[in-house]
């Protein structure tokens, strides 16, 4: 009877409890200091990770790699420096890939890991609107473009000329003496196509120079005047009179002036040997010697010159030479 009355006596003892309240705060909230705070693991293994060229990496050369993991949960890899084997030069090889219904240059590019660039110069594209179901394609090792060797030309000079390494481009090639023949093809790794043949092949160097539909295309038609077949230089693209014409691409107004057949026209010349004519104007709006952006407006929609109604006749010239507008138009 003494014990259960001792027992009974410390339990309700107000002191007592008092001080099992504060112990309990002391281990729930560890900041308070009286005990030491739990810390983050950080844990050391081997772990083998995948090097994105269908292998990995053995478990005993990242031993100890640390893991840790940031505030999402996500974890963070440290330790490991990219194998000198990435760096190397490489012999240039292919695979090749058959084009699917639905391919387009850019899924191909975006799969086999290349740029665009390295595609259309190493299957010598033309442009990529024509790339039909079942042409094969090659897929490099490696990016880069093809180089015709012209006279003058060096190891040296030809990579100063792509910002290249004269060694890759040997080992690429498989170049055993800096004696280089001309109209020879050398693949520079690394390099890019300059923009506008990019956008030239792409079939997206010019704008739409106005908003309309077309009445007759580029090539040979039956002439609406004297219906003898005959050569049309350019797209016919049928729009209200007065409608906005625009520079299908920017560059400096070489010509304006009036013709029989053009009647209100202007010229505009790009870079790159292209220029573009814009015929049957109503109205000029800009002057000879001018430099015009892409997309500004140059003039009004008309019915000028020989012309059957209002209508935008627009030329593209590359070198001196018409091209067909539509396959360069965005």
């Amino acid at each position: 009877m003494a014990c259960a009355s001792a027992v009974k006596d410390l339990l309700f003892n107000s002191t007592f409890i008092r001080l099992l309240l504060v112990l309990s705060i002391f281990y729930y909230f560890p900041g308070t200091g009286f005990f030491p705070e739990k810390k983050a693991v950080t844990q050391t293994a081997p772990v083998e990770i995948e090097n994105g060229m269908g292998g990995g990496v053995a478990p005993e050369a990242v031993a100890g790699l640390e893991l840790d993991f940031d505030e999402d949960g996500d974890l963070e890899l440290s330790g490991i420096s990219e194998p000198m084997e990435f760096n190397r030069p490489h012999l240039l090889t292919y695979s090749y890939y058959i084009m699917e219904k639905g391919d387009i240059i850019g899924h191909i590019a975006r799969n086999t890991g290349l740029n665009e660039d390295t595609l259309i110069s190493v299957n010598e594209i033309k442009n990529t609107r024509l790339m039909q179901i079942g042409q094969v394609i090659r897929i490099p090792n490696q990016d880069g473009i093809f180089h015709s060797v012209k006279k003058g030309d060096t190891l040296e000079s030809i990579a100063a000329q792509y910002s290249a390494a004269v060694n890759e481009i040997a080992v690429a090639n498989e170049l055993f003496s800096e004696v280089l023949a001309l109209n020879t093809n050398l693949f520079i790794p690394g390099a890019k196509m300059d923009w506008v043949n990019r956008q030239e092949i792409n079939g997206d160097l010019f704008i739409w120079p106005c908003s309309g539909y077309i009445t007759s295309t580029y090539g040979y038609r039956n002439s609406p005047f004297t219906g003898l077949r005959q050569f049309h230089s350019g797209l016919d693209i049928g729009a209200p009179a007065g409608a906005a014409v625009r520079a299908a691409m920017a560059g400096r107004v070489s010509h304006v002036g009036f013709d029989d057949s053009f009647g209100n026209y202007l010229l505009i010349t790009h870079h790159s040997g292209y220029r573009t004519l814009y015929a049957h104007l109503n109205t000029v709006r800009v002057k000879a010697g001018a430099y015009v952006a892409t997309n500004e407006r140059i003039g009004d929609v008309g019915n000028t010159g020989l012309s059957t109604g209002p209508h935008l006749h627009f030329t593209v010239y590359k070198n001196g030479v018409t091209v067909n507008p539509r396959s360069l138009m965005k």
